[in-house]
């Protein structure tokens, strides 16, 4: 009789113990993230949950604002949804593109004229130095039209059609490049953020932003071989362990724009920074937020070297 009741305290004893496990194992194996959501400069920002698409992050995200060379983002997903598309498609570069640089004052991947560069150092080019020389060869390129203007325009309306399709309602494009035309050119924290998710999905394109420098060889029109070496504007690439993107942006109306990505113990998580002056700690601070973190307060910028664009 003494025994049972022995073995039934044991009993009930294991199963405290069990239950205390489970509970312990429950906490360890919870998704982490910080208690406390951090401030940020930006004017509006949002972040999601890459693999679900739920929001971790919000503010003022659904108001409308410029995105300046952000842009470049949807340039990149409309040529990489091209039907058939060949990334080796030889495509050469018009002085056109360089004038169009020279007035704008725009960031360039400085693209010599009669080069033959492929559809894929395009999108080096535009995406990492924020080539607008090389985001209006691409819409040149895919365009349709009978001049580089109708072609450009045309390309603007596939643009447009994406957006509708990835149903961005809040967004609207007038260039190729964030150069806006008709300031008419703007989107939304949460839209940019879908936005960006939707190129992510291709390879090509996230191969492509997680690179801190590349360097490409042309054919010129001599016949010759010239090398372009281009760094990525991004320098939260290099800067905080598990960045994997995505695309800055700066200009006037604008200000400073950043669209940003990390993996961190298989979590990728994507944010979107509107005219934040600050865009990099804040990038860091909602990265901490978002994988429970504190890299934030130790991180230090890569540098870019005398004479690389900044955007």
């Amino acid at each position: 009789m003494i025994t049972g009741i022995n073995d039934v305290r044991i009993r009930r004893a294991a199963a405290v113990a069990g239950a205390g496990a489970l509970l312990t194992g429950g906490a360890l194996t919870a998704p982490a993230q910080a208690a406390t959501a951090p401030s940020v400069s930006a004017k509006g920002a949002f972040m999601l949950n890459s693999a679900t698409g739920s929001t971790l992050y919000s503010k003022y995200a659904d108001t409308k604002r410029p995105m300046a060379s952000t842009t470049k983002i949807m340039t990149a997903r409309v040529v990489l949804s091209t039907p058939d598309l060949n990334l080796d498609r030889k495509v050469t570069i018009k002085q056109a593109y360089r004038d169009y640089v020279t007035a704008k004052g725009a960031s360039t991947a400085d693209l010599k004229t009669g080069d033959k560069v492929t559809v894929r150092q395009l999108l080096h080019a535009m995406l990492l130095p924020s080539g607008c020389d090389a985001a209006m060869a691409l819409a040149d390129t895919f365009g349709t039209g009978t001049t580089t203007s109708a072609r450009t325009k045309s390309f603007i309306s596939k643009m447009n059609a994406k957006a509708d399709t990835l149903g961005l309602t809040n967004t609207h494009f007038d260039s190729f490049d964030g150069n806006s035309t008709q300031n008419t050119n703007y989107t939304t924290p949460r839209d940019l953020a879908k936005l960006a998710r939707s190129a992510m999905k291709y390879s090509t394109f996230a191969g492509i932003v997680k690179k801190p420098k590349t360097v490409q060889y042309a054919t010129t029109s001599t016949g010759g071989t010239r090398t372009y070496t281009w760094y990525n504007t991004n320098q939260l690439l290099g800067s905080y362990s598990g960045a994997i993107g995505v695309k800055t942006g700066t200009n006037t109306p604008s200000g400073p724009c950043l669209v940003f990505a990390a993996t961190r113990n298989e979590k990728t998580v994507i944010g979107v920074l509107l005219n934040d002056q600050y865009r990099y700690k804040d990038a860091a601070k909602l990265l901490d937020y978002a994988f429970g973190a504190s890299s934030a307060s130790t991180m230090r910028l890569r540098t870019l070297p005398t004479g690389a664009q900044r955007d």
